[in-house]
């Protein structure tokens, strides 16, 4: 059980997303990064779409009031237990009475607490992901706030070997192993995305095109779990289109008339009515998820069949970390 002692300035509770309800107009949302969040919850024994605390840019304040082995993974937000930095990207046991303190975020905006067993919020349409704008998942449909008590699944069997092997009478103790630098993300502030052409790519005219892979965009400070506005070279359509409203993904980059664009994310409509000028390859939604205000963004042309190529090696290096822990605690 985790009480929350402050709140950060965005934590909620999220899985990997609401699916099957878009056709009814209900969102997806789930967590921005979803490697960050799936590498914590292998970390801790749990099934990949265990729920975690997504928290942005600043963190919270956590009181453990029981043993537990915990993860954090993601930007930096400066987690520290007694004055001392609590490392990232390992197991880590908490002993019971332990305050978590985070900071602000010193690289990346967002991190990911995934605890043994997952957090136990209820299911709301086969997710336990938080939906503010709508108010239902996570706690009540609400960022966390003071005095909120988080309780725990049942942890799995390689959890409870965690727990034996790392428990110490010290505040925390952390694994002697980390997962390998080279899967971590890239945190440096300046974003390199890999992008496909959307369909209706040759509705912008050639300049525009031209400057969408050549040029850079920075973040703008309004963006959030809906949206990444971003500002740069203004992209204009050839003629003015008017379209009819279509479905829209996470990574959809939609372009407006003011010729702006706009990253959709996790928490994104179901359709939209702008042209759109490319989609991010899935590969990527991590560094969209890191990036805050004034960060850079620039687009690398790939194909479909390149993205699923990127797709597949992500998959077999979480395949392979996921053997790999199992392997330690046998």
């Amino acid at each position: 059980m985790i009480t929350v002692i402050k709140s950060g300035l965005f934590d909620t509770v999220q899985d990997l997303g609401r699916y099957g309800y878009q056709r009814f107009g209900v969102v997806a949302g789930g967590v921005m990064d979803p490697f960050s969040h799936r590498v914590a919850n292998l970390l801790v024994g749990n099934e990949e779409d265990a729920a975690t605390i997504e928290m942005s840019l600043v963190g919270p304040v956590l009181l453990f009031e029981e043993d537990t082995v915990i993860a954090i993974c993601g930007g930096d937000l400066t987690p520290m237990i007694a004055g001392i930095l609590v490392p990232m990207w390992k197991p880590v046991f908490i002993r019971k009475g332990s305050e978590l303190r985070f900071g602000a975020a010193k690289r990346g905006s967002r991190a990911y607490l995934a605890v043994a067993g997952g957090l136990n919020v209820p299911v709301v349409l086969g997710s336990r992901s938080t939906y503010v704008k709508a108010k239902f998942g996570g706690m009540d449909g609400r960022v966390l706030r003071e005095d909120d008590v988080l309780r725990f699944n049942s942890a799995s069997g390689l959890a409870e070997v965690m727990k034996d092997k790392f428990a110490s009478n010290r505040p925390f103790s952390a694994a002697d192993w980390q997962v390998t630098p080279k899967l971590l993300p890239d945190l440096s502030g300046n974003y390199e995305i890999c992008v496909m052409p959307c369909r209706q790519y040759e509705l912008f005219n050639e300049d525009c095109q031209h400057q969408f892979w050549n040029e850079t965009f920075t973040v703008s400070s309004q963006s959030d779990r809906m949206g990444y506005r971003i500002s740069g070279p203004l992209l204009r359509l050839k003629e003015p289109k008017e379209m009819v409203s279509e479905a829209v993904t996470y990574g959809s980059i939609q372009v407006p008339p003011d010729g702006n664009p706009i990253i959709l994310a996790a928490d994104r409509q179901t359709t939209g009515g702008y042209p759109k000028i490319g989609q991010l390859s899935s590969i990527d939604f991590p560094k969209l998820a890191q990036a805050k205000a004034g960060d850079r963004l620039s687009f690398k042309e790939v194909s479909i069949e390149e993205s699923q190529q990127f797709f597949v090696k992500q998959e077999m290096d979480l395949r392979m970390l996921r053997a790999a822990i199992r392997n330690r605690f046998r």
